[in-house]
């Protein structure tokens, strides 16, 4: 079986989404059903949109901003023709009612999710908020908009216009198309130029843009001398600060996105600019800083009750700080989407965040920019072949045999191992990229979750760090995949991660259950057996841990989980059918795949199992002993008929293209590894 890799990663939906800068301090309730009469709630917010006072439209955006947060109103916004309501309020006279508004479409656009972009585009919201936009830019320098005070600048309104076109994009191609056409990147490059006036302004758009450059080669065209120069001062510049930490890192990106754009001569440059960002970011410990963030905190408030005490009131900001700690709880929950397939809900929380918590949002910064630098990183180590993303994306599988006998000709590609090129081999390794992520698979200390769980506010963190450790594991994993032995450390060094995740996967009471670990962490392991079989390494994990861990993975939703425990269990197979007094071990492993194979109602696992199988009883003594005992021969005999109707019958209304040429290939197989076993039993 040949090496194998995880997809490029697709930024998840919606990193970040939230209420206007503005605190809203009025509640609106909205019941779970909208009552569909002209008096409900829903009813009269919008009617007060078109209300001839500047306040109570204010007032109105800010209040539907809060109550979409709750996907069961959204609907409800929705017939009543929100979007089309809400869209002139961005060029209102007002600007604290144009801030409001674009707070109001931007969570409306994050908490509705793919569908509910693809209408708020289809309803030409993009229109409005391009001109908007254009006006903000044309007043950065002035901060002048009509009916500007003190609370709202230019470039607030600026930022919730970003975030909003940030999420059209991610979710809806048709409003990428209208990005390309419409000239926004240049307002974007605009609002990532303040970088040193406005940080959160420049992060939105780097944001925005990390977005629109990947895939996107009609946008590549665009990119002049100019746009590029911007990107390398912000990567260049040597600003403290996890929020600058973060924009860096969101930059590094963008230049991955453009690399083909990039004039040849300064390409090596650039690349080695973008790997060490990459590793600065990674090289912050986040199990010492998060615990230290909130001391510092903890500290200020501290000082501030002290000085409240001595005027003997409590301030507002302390009653604002208590609300916001009771709200953060229902702040999660947003759908977004990974690699193309539906994810468990879950949404960034650090725009929910008031002005006052500097300490939090720079935690959130500093994980943020560790996930992002692991998610380049995994794309880097990608391939450029977009049919390579196509089938990864369709499948999570690609355990086929290479060679002729096992693959379609359009598919052998697929299937082989990758190629970094040198540049970007020797950026990795010259940074110490490699060493930095297998460093980030371990999750942060006790003492980074005991300071999250002990405060409402911080407890958001703890999804965070994981996602981290998700992403890490992720990363591993297209390492082992694209790197070979001797450039990872040699035997000794692959030993050390065969040991590191022995120890995440076993060394708890029982196999963790939660999926996107499992997914994660399995690639990881699969990749890094491979590696060790094909150079004949001895591993500290044994077949019974394994096998654990098999049965662990079959009972999980997702498909490439399965998948990879049933690849592992073939590799490990495999390895043990070259040994003497293996049969026992090889019995119980062919009976797992069989099983598997027999009665997973998917496809791909089911003919991932049989692959997994012909690995295991391709040749030895202890293989044909082992198939005796488990009487292989029969039991593919009675599975083979059953495989191909499934095939004939379910392929295809359910599997791609590529996926049936697998299966295609693995009946084959079938046919000739049946054939294998009649003539041994004549011996």
């Amino acid at each position: 079986m040949g090496k194998s890799k995880t997809n490029k990663f697709k930024r998840p939906q919606f990193n970040s989404v939230g209420l206007p800068v503005n605190a809203v301090k009025e509640d609106v309730e909205v019941g779970e059903e909208d009552r569909g009469d002209a008096e409900s709630p829903t009813a009269e917010l919008l009617e007060k949109l078109q209300s001839p006072s500047a306040d109570v439209r204010e007032f109105a955006c800010a209040s539907i901003s809060r109550v979409v947060q709750q996907s069961l109103t959204i609907p409800g916004f929705l017939q009543r023709d929100a979007v089309r309501r809400l869209g002139p309020m961005l060029l209102d006279l007002c600007v604290n009612v144009r801030e409001t508004a674009a707070g109001a479409l931007r969570n409306l656009s994050a908490c509705g999710g793919h569908e509910v972009c693809e209408d708020m585009v289809k309803q030409d919201v993009l229109t409005p908020l391009t001109a908007l936009l254009k006006e903000c830019c044309s007043g950065f320098e002035s901060s002048a908009l009509p009916g500007r005070d003190q609370k709202n600048t230019v470039e607030d309104v600026a930022n919730e216009a970003v975030n909003l076109l940030w999420n059209l994009c991610e979710s809806s191609g048709q409003a990428l198309a209208l990005f390309n056409k419409s000239g926004l990147l240049d307002v974007v490059f605009q609002c990532l130029e303040r970088h040193l006036q406005n940080t959160e302004l420049a992060i939105s758009a780097a944001h925005c843009l990390h977005t629109v450059t990947e895939d996107n080669p009609e946008l590549l065209c665009s990119m002049d001398a100019a746009s590029l120069s911007v990107l390398e001062n912000v990567l260049l510049s040597a600003v403290p600060g996890m929020d600058h930490t973060l924009l860096r890192t969101l930059v590094a990106g963008v230049i991955w996105n453009l690399k083909s754009s990039l004039p040849s001569a300064r390409q090596a440059e650039m690349l080695n600019a973008v790997a060490s960002i990459l590793s600065q970011s990674l090289e912050l410990d986040s199990g010492r800083l998060v615990p230290e963030l909130r001391q510092a905190e903890e500290s200020r408030y501290a000082v501030g009750l002290a000085s409240a005490e001595e005027d003997h009131h409590h301030t507002a900001g302390d009653i604002a700080m208590e609300e916001d700690e009771e709200d953060e709880e229902e702040v999660e929950g947003a759908g977004h989407k990974r690699n193309g397939k539906a994810a468990k809900k879950d949404k960034d929380f650090s725009d929910f965040l008031p002005r006052g918590k500097e300490e939090l949002r720079e935690a959130v910064a500093l994980l943020t920019a560790q996930q992002t630098s692991l998610e380049i990183i995994v794309n880097m180590c990608c391939s450029d072949d977009p049919s390579d993303d196509e089938w990864e994306e369709a499948s999570s599988s690609d355990e086929s045999e290479t060679g002729p006998d096992a693959l379609c000709d359009g598919v052998s590609s697929l299937m082989s191992p990758l190629c970094l090129s040198a540049e970007v081999h020797g950026a990795l390794v010259n940074h110490r990229i490699p060493e930095k992520v297998l460093k980030k698979t371990q999750f942060p200390g006790p003492e980074a979750v005991d300071v999250c769980r002990q405060n409402p506010s911080w407890k958001g963190l703890i999804k965070k760090m994981q996602r981290v450790q998700h992403r890490a594991l992720t990363c591993l994993h297209n390492i082992l995949s694209a790197f070979d032995a001797e450039s990872l450390g040699g035997a000794a060094a692959l030993q050390g991660v065969a040991q590191h995740l022995s120890t995440l996967v076993f060394g708890a009471t029982e196999i963790p259950k939660e999926e996107e670990f499992l997914e994660a962490v399995t690639g990881a392991m699969r990749s890094l057996l491979q590696m060790i079989a094909s150079k004949n390494i001895p591993q500290c994990m044994s077949p019974q841990q394994l096998m654990s861990l098999s049965q662990a993975a079959t009972r999980c939703e997702v498909v490439s989980v399965r998948v990879n425990a049933l690849a592992i269990l073939g590799i490990t197979g495999s390895t043990l059918a070259k040994e003497k007094g293996t049969a026992d071990t090889l019995q119980m492993i062919g009976s797992a795949l069989l099983q598997v194979a027999s009665t997973d109602a998917n496809l791909v696992v089911s003919g991932e199992a049989l692959d997994a199988l012909f690995d295991v009883f391709a040749d030895g003594e202890e293989a044909e002993k082992a198939a005796r005992s488990i009487n292989l021969l029969p039991a593919l005999k009675a599975l083979q008929p059953i495989f191909k109707a499934k095939i004939r019958k379910e392929g295809r209304g359910k599997y791609s293209p590529e996926q049936l040429c697998v299966l295609d290939n693995i009946k084959v197989n079938l046919k000739r590894f049946i054939g294998y076993l009649e003539t041994v039993a004549r011996k």
